[in-house]
């Protein structure tokens, strides 16, 4: 006896023989599985998982591996599903769908260069407001920056910008840290040198996941800052030398700081990926990484990889170029757009930014909670 939904679903479909029964979900791109294991795991009933936290009071971990789904039917707003121990329940389509969108309803990346006119600017008076919020960190998550003005441009007021995002990440730089010309300091980034594409802080784990830039004052011609969707790039140096992509996918570089207070080394890939194989942006910083002995043919590839992908950040069509004004505010994710400034003589003038670091999982946070609230997500 065939299971067969009474309703036709543009999504769900319901295959099998009797005991023996598969849910199928659809999107533009393919039709996969919705295996009676995952399904079970998010049994809805209040028996099964707790209403206030959305914490399970069973475990999991102990079901069957053999678990089967027994009966599936398709109503007008609801599944009801038996799985082969016992258990059975109505599950929530609407819920269902939003469990199987990617990245757990994050918006999807928008890839972008410096000719594609994509610059998110918002103004901090209006991000105050929900919507203005909302918007903000969609288009955050979207193209991997944003930048804010009318912010007050006074010292720490960038404590208040972050915040607003998530929760300011403290390291041996402090709270926050001073973007200034500075004798003999321990960071390069601290001189009036130019400053190529990097991420920041790459020798840490983890790594700090989003960085602001806050310019109280810019009386300079140069110290233009500069930002670079590395997903870009990456998607060109993968299309046209796959060998080397994947030799930095896969070799760890060591990358070090060292001053009179602190010794911090890490080993990781250039490139990184998530748990799909899908490219989530990279920790890069020529000024702090060392190569690894290898093979000589090995790095000779390697080597030429590594070219290749430092031409493409800071080829002029990739690369963006602008002078961050005082009460602006550039907000970036660390790891996916890589940020860097010009060379500047501090005998013209003052430059002086503060910056800080939050983790990813604010404006992610931020982001899920609207969608929940606002049905914003179809």
């Amino acid at each position: 006896m065939q299971q067969m939904s009474k309703i036709n679903h543009p999504k769900l479909t319901v295959e099998g023989e009797y005991c023996d029964v598969r849910l199928y979900v659809r999107d533009d791109k393919r039709k996969r599985e919705l295996p009676a294991l995952w399904l079970r795991e998010r049994a809805p009933s209040s028996d099964q998982i707790d209403r206030i936290t959305q914490q399970r009071f069973i475990n999991s971990h102990q079901f069957d591996p053999d678990l089967r789904l027994e009966f599936a039917e398709i109503g007008s707003s609801n599944i009801q599903l038996r799985f082969s121990d016992g258990y059975a329940a109505d599950y929530q389509i609407e819920e269902v769908l939003k469990w199987t969108r990617a990245r757990y309803m994050l918006p999807d990346t928008v890839r972008w260069r410096a000719g594609s006119n994509i610059v998110p600017r918002f103004d901090w008076r209006r991000v105050q407001e929900e919507d203005g919020l909302f918007e903000a960190v969609e288009a955050y998550l979207k193209y991997g920056f944003i930048i804010l003005y009318n912010t007050a441009c006074k010292p720490k007021s960038i404590c208040d910008i972050a915040s607003k995002f998530g929760y300011i990440r403290k390291t041996n730089f402090g709270e926050v840290f001073e973007v200034k010309t500075k004798p003999n300091s321990n960071d390069l980034a601290y001189r009036a040198v130019a400053l190529g594409p990097h991420t920041d802080n790459p020798y840490r784990e983890p790594t700090p996941g989003i960085q602001l830039l806050h310019c109280l004052v810019n009386e300079t011609s140069g110290g233009l800052s500069t930002l670079v969707d590395s997903l870009s790039c990456l998607d060109e140096l993968e299309e046209t030398n796959p060998e080397g992509f994947d030799l930095l996918c896969q070799i760890p570089v060591t990358f070090t700081f060292a001053d009179k207070d602190t010794c911090i080394a890490q080993s990781r890939p250039i490139i990184s990926t998530d748990s799909d194989g899908q490219t989530t942006g990279m920790h890069y910083s020529p000024r702090l990484d060392w190569l690894p002995l290898m093979d000589q043919k090995i790095l000779k590839s390697y080597q030429k990889a590594r070219f290749q992908l430092s031409k493409l950040l800071t080829d002029p069509k990739c690369e963006l170029q602008f002078k961050l004004l005082p009460g602006e505010c550039m907000m970036f994710d660390n790891n996916r757009v890589l940020h860097g400034r010009s060379v500047f003589d501090p005998n013209e003038g003052a430059r002086h930014l503060q910056g800080c670091y939050i983790d990813k999982d604010g404006p992610e946070s931020l982001y899920r909670y609207f969608c929940a609230n606002r049905d914003v997500i179809n």
